[in-house]
């Protein structure tokens, strides 16, 4: 069966070696396409595919995982970044890049993207206590914030360091996919040791199976539309266009970008420690809403901050409690689920969000390239993100998951979520 603790180390180094690949490429990546002659609505476009790609990979795999095993998804699916590395470093032309961004795996926001969170959740939940869950996923997403800030930072240093070095713009940009590639790489590897203690257990039949999913169907499909209307939003403001208004408004050079992303991840990253806390004491669901609140509040203060300090300290203020809700949203779907439906629950709820999040970022580029409507975007997502927490606090403030029957609401109803 293997040693858990030995799957803990593999899938948590995972998560670092990913996070910092999509911290890497995210900082970049727009000015990357940019650099190849694409308009900014074609650049939004192919960040729309990107996302498109990864709702079709993410339910096809996540669904089936719990089947075909969770390591074997998990290796095809690095498999795909490096395919995604191979033919962007390798051509100019636009329909294999549109190929590339939609058959690879490309996080043009810097944080996680694809079937590998799906999986992995579900792989961590099957060796580790319900009690234990929350706080392991805090963990894990901090380890993930930490290495998506160095990428991050290392992005821009490496970006600076190549133009400094007198290399072309254009081979230094190209540079930093090709480091992506070999992230893909190292993380095939990483999967190839993961033990037979991360697949999901043996389980009598329950029913007829839709999407992997059995008695949890119907609570899984609220939660996921509403997690796609968050995600909506949310894209609005992909790392990749946060980065590109931060340019357009202020100029901001890739070192100093790559700078402030590593201090907004570092933020995000502790914050969910702290959220890990709340949760045990006020619920997940108290966590989320009222954490989310007013990182939302703060997101539509960025624009309307006259300079470059104060819109950046909106910005870090923002991304210090707008994570709070990832690590507890993420327990709670695993909590309230059969553990033989984890991955397809996670996997359902996660292309929710990716669907929620394909035009999002196609019409903010095209906000952003016009003077009088820069902010829009930030209204858009903030007002947005405030109607999701109403309506998610509305629907499952009295679904409790088994380890808060203590918490003051009733536990779940038997078999209306978890068998």
């Amino acid at each position: 069966m293997g040693h858990p603790r030995t799957d803990l180390v593999l899938l948590f180094s995972s998560r670092a070696l990913r996070l910092f690949g999509f911290g890497f490429l995210s900082v970049n990546l727009v000015v990357f396409l940019t650099g190849l002659g694409l308009a900014g609505a074609t650049v939004g476009l192919m960040l729309s595919l990107a996302l498109l790609g990864d709702v079709a990979l993410s339910l096809l795999i996540t669904t089936s995982a719990d089947r075909l095993g969770r390591r074997r998804m998990l290796l095809v699916s690095a498999l795909l970044i490096v395919f995604a590395g191979v033919v962007l470093a390798s051509t100019d032309s636009l329909w294999l890049i549109a190929a590339a961004a939609l058959v690879g795996v490309l996080s043009p926001s810097g944080n996680e993207v694809g079937p590998f969170l799906s999986i992995e959740q579900a792989a961590l939940s099957q060796i580790v206590p319900d009690s234990q869950r929350t706080r392991l996923f805090t963990w894990y997403n901090l380890v993930g914030s930490l290495a998506a800030a160095l990428g991050a930072l290392a992005s821009g240093l490496f970006i600076s360091g190549l133009l400094a070095s007198g290399i072309a713009r254009a081979v230094a940009y190209r540079s930093t996919i090709l480091v992506y590639g070999l992230v893909g790489v190292l993380l095939a590897l990483i999967f190839l040791r993961l033990s037979t203690a991360v697949e999901a257990p043996a389980a009598p039949p329950a029913g007829r199976r839709r999407l992997g999913l059995h008695h949890s169907r119907p609570a899984v499909l609220r939660l996921s539309g509403l997690f796609a209307l968050d995600a909506f939003a949310g894209a609005f403001l992909i790392q990749s266009l946060l980065a590109y208004w931060l340019t357009l408004r202020f100029s901001v050079p890739p070192a100093a970008l790559g700078g402030i992303f590593f201090a907004a991840n570092l933020l995000a990253g502790f914050s969910g420690l702290i959220a890990g806390r709340l949760a045990q004491r006020f619920g997940l669901i108290n966590t989320m809403v009222f954490t989310h609140l007013p990182s939302n509040i703060l997101l539509m203060l960025v624009p309307l901050m006259p300079t470059l300090p104060t819109s950046v300290a909106m910005l870090l203020l923002r991304f210090s409690i707008s994570q709070m809700d990832v690590p507890t949203r993420q327990s709670y779907t695993m909590a309230v689920v059969s553990p033989d439906e984890r991955s397809a629950a996670a996997g359902v709820t996660t292309t929710a969000r990716s669907v929620g999040g394909l035009l999002s970022p196609t019409i903010s580029a095209q906000l952003m390239a016009l003077p009088g409507l820069m902010a829009v975007p930030f209204f858009v997502a903030g007002g947005l993100k405030i109607v999701y927490d109403v309506l998610l606090y509305r629907a499952f403030r009295r679904v409790k998951p088994p380890e808060e029957e203590g918490i003051g609401s009733p536990r779940l109803p038997s078999g209306t979520l978890r068998s």
